[in-house]
């Protein structure tokens, strides 16, 4: 009696990156109340600045307040808001977004549509570009949400960009080529590339020669560019953020190729740099105005509360203050992966070099007693269920190469992150004693094809806690 989409599974959550998250929740850790629980690194989520954000608050009553001048604005933001956005708000975001960008770009507030939060922007451009039945690109490994976010409401189809270690999972002419070829061979129209940048999972800034292998690439197939940029304020060391507007207005793009110009679009997000993820405010800008005006139509289903925009336009307009928060942050940012990196080498592991996230993309194929997504399955269990630490595996990141996972570090305390390394040290010596992983398990290990049934059947909750708290006794 239902309709086929409340039916299907296409929405994802059956991957190890939600059933982590499943399990995590059932027994999650806590220093005084449940020091064995599971701890939590497969959020990408910034927890270190919210002292910054909430001195700044303190000062400034009147914005909580919703007041102007110590009267109440109250009223006014009550009332019914053309979704179009407060102009003051989008002003300042602009202004924000060109700052994080070196100022090497202007942005213009009429191209920038606002919707709640980077999930929703994403969705609402997917629904803008492209029909059910064609395809985008999306170089690997890429962020295990997009098949929910791009897929599932859409009808679109993702076409995997092959990447690989041996030059930093960077992005290549020949895997573009690669993947379209791929695209043709399915029937499959391509319509557009995805990237994330700075990359989720890896944590990397793309290159110039990148961008400009993109830009070259989406020249000759005529198709557009999605560039989600939600990391883009996390950059905290060498090299800096290029954006692709910078790398298209390097190449007079506006002017010698306007066609292009117009086929380049922006996704980003308060959730990461200014750790706002409950605030659920996204963007797009485009520069097609097609775009623009059919995604601020569609945004009518997604909007920001105006007393979300009126409180933030008042924190975006504090350049003091924002200047500050983004230095800081990126400081904090730094120091902690630093941490989470010397930890790691002490259990002898290692991490793609990266300069910016809330991540380290881990290398852990000197685990695996074979070389296939099987055994980096069961060592990812072993990790979630028996070290207690939830990691997200490569696999579920579509990556191309076994062995590598997501380990986020920005979510947690100093004292939390210290315990999570002190458990991984703990399993590493004891791998190191017994061996690789390989096929010998614990019985109460059940294979990842039940663990996907249990959460499709809405039993998981009870199921999976119990298996894990076996596991902690």
């Amino acid at each position: 009696m239902l309709s086929s989409k409340a039916g299907c599974n296409s929405h994802g959550e059956d991957s190890s990156y939600f059933l982590g998250w499943q399990l995590y929740d059932n027994n999650p850790f806590h220093g005084v109340v449940n020091p064995t629980g599971i701890i939590q690194m497969g959020l990408a989520e910034n927890q270190l600045s919210f002292d910054l954000v909430e001195s700044w608050l303190r000062k400034n009553p009147d914005a909580m307040g919703l007041k102007k001048d110590g009267e109440s604005v109250f009223r006014e933001l009550a009332l019914f808001q053309d979704y179009h956005g407060l102009p003051a708000f989008k002003n300042e975001l602009v202004e924000y977004i060109a700052k994080i960008r070196g100022n090497k770009v202007t942005f213009d507030p009429n191209n920038l549509v606002l919707a709640a939060g980077a999930t929703s922007a994403n969705e609402t451009l997917i629904f803008c570009l492209v029909d059910p039945g064609q395809a985008i690109l999306l170089p690997t490994p890429y962020y295990p949400g997009f098949n929910r976010d791009l897929k599932w409401r859409t009808g679109v189809e993702i076409v995997p960009v092959h990447c690989w270690s041996s030059n930093g999972f960077r992005i290549t002419m020949s895997a573009l080529e690669d993947a379209y070829q791929s695209a043709q061979t399915l029937n499959l129209k391509v319509k557009g590339v995805l990237i994330t940048n700075p990359s989720n999972p890896l944590g990397t800034t793309m290159t110039r020669e990148e961008l400009n292998h993109l830009i070259t690439f989406a020249i000759a197939k005529n198709i557009h560019i999605i560039s989600d940029e939600v990391f883009a304020g996390t950059v905290f060391d060498s090299p800096r953020f290029i954006s692709i507007m910078e790398a298209a207005t390097d190449r007079s793009l506006e002017n010698e190729n306007p066609d292009l110009w117009n086929r380049i679009h922006i996704v980003y997000s308060l959730s990461k740099d200014l750790g706002l993820p409950g605030f659920r405010v996204g963007m797009i800008y485009s520069n097609n105005e097609t775009v623009v005006s059919a995604a601020t139509r569609m945004s009518s289903f997604g909007l920001v509360s105006s007393q979300t925009q009126y409180l933030l336009s008042n924190m975006l307009a504090n350049k003091k203050f924002t200047s500050k928060y983004m230095k800081e942050n990126q400081k904090r940012l730094k120091r902690k992966r630093e941490m989470l990196v010397s930890g790691l080498r002490t259990s002898g592991m290692e991490c793609l070099k990266s300069n910016a996230g809330l991540f380290c993309w881990v290398d852990m194929r000197h685990l695996l007693s074979s070389n296939t997504f099987e055994t980096e399955t069961r060592l990812w269990k072993t990790i979630l269920c028996e070290v207690g630490l939830n990691m997200t595996a490569g696999e579920s990141c579509h990556c191309s190469e076994p062995g590598w996972f997501r380990v986020c570090f920005a979510n947690m305390s100093q004292a939390t992150l210290q315990i999570a390394m002190r458990r991984l040290r703990d399993f590493a010596e004891r791998s190191s004693c017994d061996g690789r992983i390989g096929n010998k398990i614990s019985s109460q290990q059940q294979n990842m094809s039940s663990l996907r049934r249990k959460l499709r059947s809405n039993w998981v909750h009870k199921l999976s806690s119990s298996e894990c708290d076996e596991q902690h006794r």
